[in-house]
């Protein structure tokens, strides 16, 4: 199997769990994603930077507990770890980040000369980390080298407005990366405030410029959706659970999408060729999230192979 690469931010996500209590949680979209793929059984690394603090401690510890190479995560004492504070409302959540900058902000294009992406691995990154900062040339240095290898690029645009200066440098920075990506998963309404649109033919149509092959869009508790290249389009239900905390839901379909890629070998000149295999893994990666939202945290929810393949 080729491996996942997921470039970002990692951080400390504490979540209430009770009048003025907090639990201490691992997690980072790009750090979720790569350790949804692990616990599937995928070789993944993070390529990220930490502080030289406990946090960052505790996030190569649960990182390299999970099963994810932590090789190509550097330290920094120029800044912390960053943290955020979950607020969860009947399941949903909002965040509150302590970053100004944090550690990952740092990650230099140095940091990431050396990755050994080869044909068939995948890259996958988020917004959040797209910020002019340092992290952001290492970004596009890591995009470049990862396309010349050959390697297949996803995007998850994981929208967080409070991070920007305000909605629309958010949205350009969006819309000047999303091109370089293969493979795009999207929420519904992220799909929407990118598009400018509600009309979702339109907004999809909008979404295939430059390098996109295949867009997956989540609904929450109304299923899933992919987009093909080629006008095929395969939507299904999700399955009716018990959501008791949201957060993770959309990095583990991420990574159960992209470890399911990676396990049927479809690099990135067959995207165009699975058609067949999109329904079984969309209703897979359904079933993933789902599990991760009946249960508290991101990382802690995320399913093992067994629970999610019945050991097949």
């Amino acid at each position: 199997m080729h491996k996942l690469y997921t470039i970002g931010e990692a951080l400390i996500d504490f979540t209430p769990c009770g009048e003025g209590r907090y639990a201490r949680n691992a997690g980072g979209a790009p750090a979720n994603v790569a350790v949804c793929a692990a616990k599937l059984g995928a070789n993944s690394a993070l390529v990220s930077k930490l502080g030289e603090d406990m946090f960052g401690d505790y996030l190569i510890n649960t990182l390299k507990g999970e099963g994810v190479d932590v090789g190509y995560i550097s330290r920094t004492r120029a800044a912390n770890t960053a943290l955020a504070f979950v607020t969860l409302t009947e399941g949903e959540r909002s965040f509150t980040f302590y970053r100004n900058p944090s550690a990952d902000m740092l990650l230099f294009e140095s940091d990431v000369e050396d990755v050994p992406f080869e044909k068939g691995d995948i890259l996958h990154f988020g917004s959040v980390d797209l910020v002019d900062y340092p992290v952001r040339k290492a970004h596009t240095m890591a995009i470049q080298r990862a396309r010349m290898a050959g390697a297949t690029i996803s995007f998850d645009p994981n929208l967080r407005f409070n991070l920007w200066r305000s909605g629309e440098e958010l949205l350009s920075s969006v819309n000047a990366f999303l091109p370089n990506a293969d493979v795009l998963k999207l929420s519904e309404d992220e799909l929407f405030a990118i598009a400018g649109t509600a009309d979702e033919e339109q907004a999809v149509k909008f979404m295939f410029r430059g390098e996109v092959k295949l867009i997956f869009v989540t609904r929450g508790g109304r299923g899933a959706t992919v987009y093909t290249a080629g006008g095929k389009t395969y939507s299904v239900p999700a399955e009716k659970v018990n959501c008791v905390d949201s957060t993770g839901a959309g990095d583990c379909f991420t990574g159960t999408i992209l470890f399911q890629l990676l396990r049927d070998d479809v690099v990135r000149g067959k995207l165009g060729e699975c058609a067949d295999e999109l329904e079984i893994y969309l209703r897979t990666a359904n079933r993933a999230a789902g599990l991760c939202v009946s249960r508290f945290g991101a990382i802690p929810a995320m399913p093992s192979y067994d629970e999610l393949f019945g050991g097949k």
